[in-house]
């Protein structure tokens, strides 16, 4: 009964203060410096600066002041920030949703003119490290070369590798994935190859990118030139890394998580989905690496569920003019502490949940999304271990619309959609998936947190 108390104890906690009060009084008057560069910079500026997703910049008052109304708008209707997850169900790490109080103040301040303040008393802005979520990296692996992206309004799938040479065996902390094109690059499945001493003289030759409907399996991997000297195969770790839009690294706390590599090694990608584009244009990503002083003691590992892994009931298939529910559902065979929840579907997507029933039938919530959104797909990370132990049952459901009424529909008129499980699904197919991230539980884990 310990450990259920813990999850319970666990779960309460997270929930504390999520419903929020109406707002408290606002001020006469409302300026830029005092009250919206704060809001702004901490919850836009993070994807609203070079180089990130946002598509322009909301960093300095003339930023900001030329998109006020816009501003108003969308958080008004809470469009922006994005964070799809429901707070009053559960609570998660860097949530970027706005107090109502805070909405107000932007809208006054909007309607009031869009007051500067006294703009030299502002602090400097955030500082964010270049090309990364976690700051400056010990190392950085690139993909071989510069991938042309076809600006023909398909999907298309590439495998390529990223090899790199260290100095010596080590370990990892931590990998972050960073697209080189984040518009483009929709996912990327990534396996670590470690080769043992003398195994493999130039981890650098081999072909850079290969069309992976055309070329796939033990071809692909030869043509990549993965294979040792003498002909036989390196050790491999599946699912080391794995990207999809919206998706953050997490740097877990000392002893927990992490990967042992060897000096000579690399990153297959099997594979990389470019989502259709109307114009060609170009893709180079790469990894960030950065070391621990010693051997992970407690290694991350996944649990993955719906396409591809677990039975999905009914079989995931949707009918033109159909709106479907379906569900997957995973037993623990060991107890567990998980760190992050990923859910996962494509456009017909229009709500998800995921929830876990203990063994004494008490409901542990994981995640719901009310309004599902394709393009803001994120890995939501616990402010604390969550405990889950031997014989929980955790439940996922998606909900899905193929009408025409769907603002996200595809096809006109709808189509009949698939999800039959494949390697090479594409945007316009189905999926229902969800992943979890975990370690082996030890006692007093919902008392470890997990920000960074």
């Amino acid at each position: 009964m310990k450990y259920l108390h813990a999850s319970i104890l666990a779960v309460a906690s997270f929930l504390v203060g999520c419903q929020e009060s109406a707002p408290t009084e606002i001020p006469p008057t409302v300026t830029f410096s005092e009250h919206i560069a704060p809001i702004v910079w901490e919850n836009c500026m993070p994807c609203h600066r070079p180089g990130q997703a946002g598509p322009f910049s909301l960093i300095t008052y003339n930023d900001v002041r030329r998109r006020a109304k816009t501003i108003k708008l969308v958080t008004s209707k809470r469009y922006m920030p994005p964070w799809p997850a429901d707070t009053a169900y559960s609570r998660f790490l860097g949530e970027r949703k706005l107090t109502a109080r805070q909405i107000a103040m932007i809208a006054k301040w909007v309607d009031q003119g869009s007051i500067p303040g006294d703009l030299s008393q502002l602090p400097s802005p955030p500082h964010y490290p270049e090309g990364s979520l976690l700051g400056a990296p010990d190392a950085v692996v690139w993909l071989p070369d510069t991938f042309q992206i076809p600006g023909d309004g398909r999907d298309h799938f590439i495998i390529t590798k990223a090899p790199f040479e260290l100095e010596r065996d080590t370990f990892l902390r931590a990998i972050e994935f960073v697209p080189g094109n984040r518009e483009a690059v929709h996912h990327m499945n990534g396996a670590l190859i470690n080769y043992a001493a003398g195994a493999k003289t130039d981890v650098f030759a081999g072909s850079g990118y290969i069309d992976a409907e055309g070329q796939a399996g033990v071809a692909a991997f030869e043509s990549l030139g993965l294979a040792n000297d003498d002909g036989t195969w390196p050790a491999l770790m599946p699912s080391a890394i794995n990207y999809l839009p919206g998706m953050a690294p997490v740097l877990p706390p000392d002893g927990i998580g992490g990967s042992y590599i060897k000096r000579k090694g690399a990153f297959l990608l099997n594979s990389i989905h470019y989502g259709p584009t109307a114009r060609d244009s170009t893709d180079r990503s790469r990894f960030n690496f950065w070391f621990a002083p010693h051997a992970p003691e407690r290694p991350l590992q996944e649990i993955s569920m719906g396409s591809n892994h677990t039975p999905i009931e009914p079989p995931l298939h949707l009918m033109p003019g159909e709106v479907k529910s379906f569900r997957t559902r995973y037993m623990l065979d060991r107890d567990i502490s998980v760190l992050t929840i990923n859910p996962h579907m494509h456009l017909l997507g229009k709500k998800f949940l995921a929830f876990a029933v203990a063994p004494t039938g008490d409901t542990i919530p994981l995640v719901r999304i009310n309004d599902w959104d394709f393009r803001w797909q994120y890995a939501y990370t616990f402010p604390r271990l969550l405990p889950l132990m031997t014989g929980t049952v955790i439940h996922v459901e998606g909900n899905f619309d193929n009408t025409a009424a769907n603002p996200d529909q595809p096809f006109d008129p709808p189509r009949e959609v698939s999800g039959t499980d494949n390697r090479f699904m594409r945007t316009t197919d189905e999926m229902l998936q969800f992943f979890i991230t975990y370690v082996d539980h030890q006692e007093g884990d919902e008392r470890i947190g997990l920000s960074n």
